[in-house]
């Protein structure tokens, strides 16, 4: 692997922002040109990304629909389950925000005897 200096990398990464469509452009300046990293390594492929226990999107998806009465949850509910496993694994603040507010409605309904 070669060793690239700071100022070496950064003329690559301005060439490389120069040449993109300025659509493209536009979307990256909307991010942050700073925070752009066009050299980073690609993400795993979403099927054997894995969360802090080593299973998959779908190795958590299949555990708990073992753990669910099959007649009582359709594919609607299957796909739920399956993005917000997607969501976990992904580190997807939107799927965070879910989970963390189905606790707190959980206790809340706890703390009110429902």
């Amino acid at each position: 692997m070669t060793v690239v200096s700071p100022e070496e990398e950064e003329k690559r990464k301005k060439a490389i922002f120069e040449s993109m469509s300025p659509r493209r452009q536009k979307h990256i300046l909307k991010k942050g040109y700073d925070q752009w990293n066009p050299f980073e390594m690609p993400k795993d492929p979403i099927d054997i990304r894995r969360d802090k226990t080593q299973r998959t999107a779908q190795m958590l998806m299949d555990t708990f629909l073992q753990t669910c009465n099959p007649e009582k949850y359709n594919n609607e509910y299957a796909r739920g389950v399956l993005e917000i496993c997607l969501g976990i694994i992904n580190d997807d603040e939107k799927c965070r925000g879910m989970y963390e507010f189905a606790i707190w409605y959980q206790e809340l309904l706890k703390k009110e005897g429902h």
